[in-house]
């Protein structure tokens, strides 16, 4: 299983980005998807995480409001949009995917991890 992330950039306070999380070597709707990131100095945090089904979403509290995740199984990929966004949100996101079931807030409960694509969020 391959995970892939794209869409990040640079972008002003207050701005938006959509990122994409693309699959490919599995079965898309087996797996939860999760998103977390990781700023310099700083350990990874939970961001949100989405069920096979897409029936159920998680937020972090810092992102609630802000970000939503949603997944098309028909494209094998699932999209965090990030609304408003602060320069606290400037990190490398990943996406991981999960088949177990598992503790959707805790990174090792994935299987699977993309590279990261780097949020940065000037002020």
């Amino acid at each position: 299983v391959q995970l892939v992330e794209s869409g990040g950039g640079l972008v002003q306070t207050g701005g938006s980005l959509r990122l994409s999380c693309a699959l490919s070597g599995g079965t898309f709707d087996d797996y939860t998807v999760g998103w977390f990131r990781q700023a310099p100095g700083k350990e990874r945090e939970f961001v949100a995480a989405i069920s096979w089904s897409g029936g159920s979403t998680y937020y972090a509290d810092s992102v609630k409001g802000r970000f939503t995740i949603s997944r098309d199984n028909a494209k094998n990929t699932v999209y965090l949009q990030m609304n408003s966004l602060k320069p606290e949100d400037t990190a490398v996101y990943c996406c991981a995917a999960d088949s177990a079931r598992g503790p959707v807030r805790v990174a090792r409960t994935y299987d699977y991890w993309g590279q990261g694509t780097q949020v940065t969020v000037s002020s």
